[in-house]
């Protein structure tokens, strides 16, 4: 079984309802999530000044894709790649579908890990999405290509993921 601690919490919680995982390991796995978030708010309450640095350049981002393609798209696309099991910012994008939350709070475009989305565009059924992720150094950074279609049911799900060469 893969890494139940890099699982997003709607994964864990499903694993937890058909009986994969018992109570105590969802308690624990949502324990270490919470650790996480929390070492990030006082990482933040440290560096105020980085903070909202970071929280300008994600709203920027977020505004900007939101002018181009539409919030609905925007969060259709992250929702897709946030169900994608082997996509590591999933961890990140599990929510994306959710209006209450703020679209900018997706996007790390300084923050490690990062996710950055560097070109998203449109072509009748398809769309076609590069984003950037991963941590900085040690040269860890990955760049794809990711081809998401709608299927039947008009939800998006990803065609095709290529890998391309960091610049």
């Amino acid at each position: 079984m893969e890494n139940l601690a890099s699982l997003p919490p709607d994964r864990l919680f499903e694993l937890f309802e058909s009986g994969t995982i018992d109570r105590e390991t969802l308690q624990t796995l949502m324990a270490l999530q919470a650790r996480m978030l929390i070492a990030e708010m006082e990482e933040d309450h440290l560096n105020p000044a980085a903070a909202l640095m970071e929280h300008l350049r994600n709203l920027r981002a977020a505004i900007k894709l939101s002018r181009r393609h539409g919030q609905k798209l925007v969060r259709d696309t992250f929702a897709a790649l946030g169900r994608e099991s082997n996509f590591p910012p999933c961890v990140y994008l599990w929510n994306a579908s959710h209006p209450d939350v703020p679209l900018h709070c997706f996007f790390r475009t300084k923050r490690e890990p990062v996710f950055r989305v560097l070109k998203l565009q449109t072509d009748g059924s398809l769309i076609h999405v590069e984003v950037e992720y991963g941590v900085k150094y040690p040269k860890a950074l990955h760049r794809e290509r990711i081809t998401l279609k709608r299927d039947a049911s008009w939800v998006l799900r990803v065609e095709a993921r290529e890998t391309l060469a960091v610049k």
